[in-house]
């Protein structure tokens, strides 16, 4: 008999970030949506669109960024799989770090636990390395999970937001 991973078998709360500044931003977040939804993924909460400049390039087009909260039984990896997959779909294509794109896919928090995983197509890390300093997540996963906690550094979503820089307040707009 072959035991199956716990995982398999429970609903797992996973909070992603979804953005985009390459074509109809809009209908690029609308369209990943739907694609997880075709690919075992229940979306239970989703936030306002945020427009934020690119990064390290302003000149760049403006990102929207959403975070979601869904329920899957997907495994992290099997989920990132299904995440490239879809940023694949959606016609991102592999370019500079950081360069303008139609869809950006990232795995925040799963289940509040930590992960170091690698996969056939990227090293998986989670929670996301970055998270706690970038206000186009902070600001929105706030809006749909005010009790939120940094499963490394158990800091409250309320606390990594007033411990952004000054600037993040004023770059970051709710649509």
């Amino acid at each position: 008999m072959i035991k199956q991973d716990i995982s398999e078998n429970q609903a797992n709360v996973v909070y992603l970030s979804i953005g985009s500044n390459v074509g109809n931003k809009k209908r690029n977040i609308e369209n990943t949506k739907y694609f997880l939804e075709k690919n075992s993924v229940k979306i239970v909460k989703s936030s306002s669109i945020y427009e934020t400049y690119a990064w390290p390039n302003k000149n760049d087009p403006k990102f929207y960024n959403v975070v979601i909260k869904i329920i899957t039984k997907l495994k992290p990896i099997n989920l990132f799989s299904i995440i490239k997959d879809i940023e694949k779909k959606l016609g991102r294509k592999k370019t500079l770090r950081n360069s303008p794109r139609t869809c950006d896919i990232d795995i925040l928090d799963y289940k509040g636990r930590i992960y170091k995983l690698y996969a056939n197509n990227g090293k998986i890390i989670i929670p996301h390395p970055r998270l706690h300093n970038r206000n186009f997540v902070l600001f929105p996963l706030f809006e749909i999970e005010k009790n939120w906690k940094h499963p490394i550094k158990k800091t409250k979503i309320k606390d990594l937001i007033v411990k952004l820089e000054d600037s993040c307040f004023y770059s970051i707009k709710q649509i």
